[in-house]
């Protein structure tokens, strides 16, 4: 049976809502324009820390450049958010762990295990640092596989012990709000997920455009 992931993600807000204080958040970010409408609909309800671990941004210009655009966002937004940023070694966090992937399409096992990786150090670091909830940003894209996601998520919450926010980002309109978002404070907004497999995926594509015209 297919799950309403949002559905889900709002009866544990409703929850929340007759709480004294607000749970504690660690929020798994990518870029700032993906987290850009997930930061506006949580944060009446969590107590909110960013956390950028993304070991598949596997060129370092990129990874930075993505990093000082999510710190720079939050500045310009006056968030009373904290962006804490993970370690970044892509060759043992993510290049060993998709070995034998490497040729697997964008949307397949590769995926799969990029998504776990980041979000189980996500688990892991909410659950030294004292953190009510987990979660991620990545199912604003369309591109994602949200029932994935959220599948981790709720696999992971049980073996690391502490509360899985569910959510279907894109649904209602967030993923169309944080294109918006972006336009307005002209942020970066990257075509690719970050790894290089997925960059060379974009190139073949074009230039098979490019030779068909």
């Amino acid at each position: 049976m297919k799950i309403n992931y949002d559905l889900e993600m709002q009866k544990i807000l409703e929850k929340l809502k007759d709480e004294e204080r607000k749970p504690k958040l660690l929020l798994h970010s990518c870029c700032a324009p993906c987290s850009s409408t997930v930061i506006e609909l949580l944060k009446e309800y969590f107590d909110i820390t960013i956390y950028y671990y993304n070991p598949n941004i596997t060129e370092n210009e990129e990874y930075h450049k993505r990093y000082d655009e999510m710190t720079e966002y939050v500045k310009k937004r006056e968030y009373d958010i904290s962006v804490l940023e993970g370690r970044y070694n892509p060759k043992e966090d993510f290049f060993e762990k998709v070995k034998g992937l490497e040729n697997v399409r964008e949307g397949g096992e590769r995926c799969y295990k990029c998504y776990r990786l980041r979000m189980e150090e996500t688990a892991k670091k909410a659950r030294e640092e004292g953190y009510d909830y987990f979660t991620t940003a990545l199912s604003i894209s369309p591109m994602k596989n949200s029932a994935w996601i959220n599948e981790i998520g709720e696999n992971l919450s049980k073996e690391y012990g502490i509360k899985y926010l569910y959510g279907d980002f894109k649904k209602k309109g967030r993923y169309v709000e944080s294109i918006k978002i972006s336009k307005d404070y002209n942020l970066y907004r990257q075509d690719y997920c970050g790894c290089i497999f997925s960059k060379m995926e974009r190139k073949a594509v074009e230039k098979k455009k490019q030779e068909a015209n």
